[in-house]
């Protein structure tokens, strides 16, 4: 059966009942239909004095278009975890409408470690990505109509710094011109879009503690420089007010299940290559407070999203992990290895030895934040136990096969065993590096000693940038990097653990409100586009109104 057709066959608990046995109360819930709820933070003030679960992350290694199931692992190792004896709960990042439409699909897990309902989730669910990016576009509307009643701060059209946003692929939208027609039809300039998961407002309300917070990042937005070179904030423009009226309700987390009814807290947004790709401080919080263990994820492998996690979420949270897992599987390996796509299923055991040395530097990333990984290898039908093998025994750390597409938390319980017994306390990660080194040097280190570059160039335009938000006062933020997630390197087609490479940094500006420096490498693109054949064209609505073609 298709992922959709196991979760519409699948019997689900009022999402009241679910949570019940986490300790909440219905007043601490609004609830969307029978399924889905958004918790209060009525809930957590009453927990906080609660002590926290430990902590799990889920990374992966570099993967193959299709992606290799992290976040079906992290929903199987979940549910395992309750089948032995433990109250787990999912923080898990919301789908974004771009992949679910394009290749890769949503992020609802797969086969029978799913969050359901799997289509609610994977397209508006509760709305927090429609208000986002209604927020988004209200204060780009609000920059423009400034300029076209007057322009009282001076804006200079030729260096608006704020983009639109879509929370699909659309290649078109990336460079645009506005303001074309008549002298009523506003002012015209060229514009960009970005996608809504990749915007600053994403990261905003992932970072953000609380309400007050929320308003205080909004405000330090930096939308534009003025004609004399002046900063300009969205605070400036008094959009801060109807941006956070619009993101009320998104700033609470949703709560979901499981098909095994394990609690998931789905919040925030994905896209580790183009934005930091972990779900929101508040999740994460709620979940460490609800459970014996808080399973969260982050996108891609271990040179973005884990390395976000370290650097950017858990600084700026104060987050202590107890476990880090690697999720590789014999196909991402293979292609690794040079393996070509389209021959993944056939059996390649030199292909699977060449690929493990990129297993073996995420494992290298992992130690260098202070944690020993343990590996994930999650089976498909395709793999041969002499290939399941080779991971097993040859990772260098410890490793356990896992069936949760065919077997739900059965599939994974030998792994849930070997975290509970663990016997090491939750720590504070090792940083890459200290928060008072320059730009240019934490692009240096992550450079090199995350994806194992020799250095980096960085062109007239990312040099002019640094200097520019270093004298702004913005040295100290930390670095997201935007760099391809198939490859070490920013080129995606150099594969495995290339060496004898450089990574280039085209551009860097600042997201202030988030706090953080976003540094663009290679080709990388924040809106994408589309794919030849993209899985819209396979979508369809049957008479009844059920969806086909969604996974």
């Amino acid at each position: 059966m298709q992922d959709i057709d196991i979760a519409r066959a699948a019997t689900l608990k009022p999402i009241t009942e679910v949570l019940a046995d986490y300790g909440f109360t219905d007043d601490e819930l609004a609830c969307y239909g029978r399924y889905k709820a958004k918790i209060y933070p009525s809930w957590y003030e009453r927990m906080k004095d609660k002590p926290d679960g430990k902590l799990v992350l889920v990374t992966a290694v570099n993967p193959t278009p299709a992606g290799e199931g992290k976040t079906t692992v992290s929903i199987g190792l979940a549910q395992a975890l309750n089948r032995i004896g433990r109250r787990a709960v999912l923080a898990l990042r919301e789908p974004s409408l771009g992949p679910c439409f394009g290749i890769k699909g949503g992020a609802a897990g797969g086969g029978y470690a799913q969050v359901v309902p799997m289509d609610d989730l994977n397209l508006h669910f509760t709305g927090d990505l429609h208000a986002l990016t209604a927020a988004n576009n209200l204060l780009a509307a609000m920059i423009d109509n400034h300029i076209h009643h007057g322009n009282a701060l001076n804006i200079d059209t030729r260096r608006i710094l704020w983009k639109r946003c879509l929370d699909l692929n659309d290649r078109a939208l990336r460079n645009v011109v506005v303001g074309l027609g008549r002298k009523a039809d506003g002012f015209v300039r060229e514009d960009h879009f970005t996608i809504t998961v990749a915007s600053e407002l994403m990261a905003i309300l992932c970072l953000a503690d609380g309400l007050s917070d929320l308003q205080e990042r909004l405000g330090r937005i930096l939308v534009a420089y003025s004609m004399t070179g002046e900063p300009v904030y969205a605070k400036d423009l008094r959009a801060v007010g109807a941006m956070t009226v619009l993101l009320k309700d998104a700033m609470m987390p949703n709560a979901v299940q499981t098909l095994e009814h394990t609690p998931a807290i789905v919040h925030g947004g994905p896209f580790a290559n183009i934005a930091h790709g972990c779900n929101s401080v508040t999740a994460t919080r709620y979940a460490m407070k609800m459970g014996d263990y808080a399973i969260t994820e982050a996108g891609f492998g271990a040179d973005l999203g884990a390395e976000k996690f370290m650097d950017i979420k858990a600084r700026a949270a104060g987050l202590a992990l107890h476990t880090v897992v690697i999720v590789a599987t014999v196909r991402a390996l293979k292609y690794n290895g040079g393996m070509a796509k389209d021959e993944l299923g056939t059996p390649s055991l030199d292909a699977l030895r060449a690929g493990m040395e990129n297993l073996h530097k995420h494992i290298e990333n992992i130690r260098s934040f202070g944690y020993e990984p343990v590996v994930a290898v999650n089976r498909f039908p395709t793999d041969t136990p002499e290939e399941l093998a080779v991971i097993e025994n040859e990772s260098g750390t410890p490793a356990f096969i896992v069936d949760v597409h065919a077997k739900g938390g059965a599939g994974a319980e030998a792994l849930a065993r070997f975290i509970d017994q663990s016997d090491h306390e939750p720590r504070i990660p090792n940083f890459t590096y200290p928060e008072d080194a320059g730009i240019e040097e934490k692009i240096n280190k992550l450079a090199i000693g995350i994806y194992g570059a020799d250095g980096v160039d960085f062109t007239a335009p990312a040099r002019r940038a640094i200097k520019t938000l270093t004298a702004a006062g913005y040295g100290k933020l930390p670095i997201c990097m935007a760099k391809t997630q198939y490859s070490l390197s920013d080129d995606p087609k150099r594969l495995g653990r290339p060496t004898g490479f450089r990574i280039t940094v085209r551009d860097i500006y600042v997201s202030a409100g988030a706090g953080m420096i976003v540094a663009l490498t290679g080709d990388i693109m924040t809106m994408p586009g589309l794919p030849k054949i993209p899985a819209a064209e396979g979508m369809a609505v049957d008479e009844a109104g059920h969806i086909q073609g969604l996974s």
